[in-house]
């Protein structure tokens, strides 16, 4: 069970969330059926840290900088799902598409062809949801 203060720390972390994604994580965190009671505490504890914790930090690294960052390590470790809401979060913080898509002529260079177009391909869906 999370104290006050862990819960106030949390509420704030979804609201950072919700502005740097356009909309409400709530929904992903909701409980599943076979998850033990602490499961709640995992997604607490792991959106306040990315959240609450490294997203409004600004002093050194730019919002727009972090999020095209976030965009590389996801693609680089071929994760779809947090890979679309960093290009979301990218697009949101003023990335243009086409950095982006530099950012995967970059990245084949370095994790290869197939997890580069693995990634892009993600981007691709984004991009045209985001025009449609």
């Amino acid at each position: 069970m999370a104290t006050a203060e862990e819960q106030s720390a949390y509420e704030r972390a979804l609201d950072e969330a919700e502005q740097r994604l356009g909309f409400r994580l709530e929904t992903f965190l909701e409980p599943t059926p076979g998850e033990p009671d602490n499961a709640a505490d995992f997604k607490r504890i792991a959106t306040v840290h990315a959240f609450g914790d490294s997203w409004p930090r600004t002093q050194h690294l730019d919002t727009r900088t972090r999020a095209l960052i976030s965009v590389t390590i996801a693609a680089a470790l071929g994760v779809h799902e947090p890979l679309r809401g960093q290009i979301r979060i990218a697009l949101n913080s003023g990335a243009t598409p086409e950095e982006i898509v530099e950012l995967f002529i970059h990245l084949e260079a370095y994790a290869g062809a197939a997890r580069a177009f693995d990634g892009y391909n993600i981007a691709a869906e984004v991009f045209a949801e985001r025009a449609g």
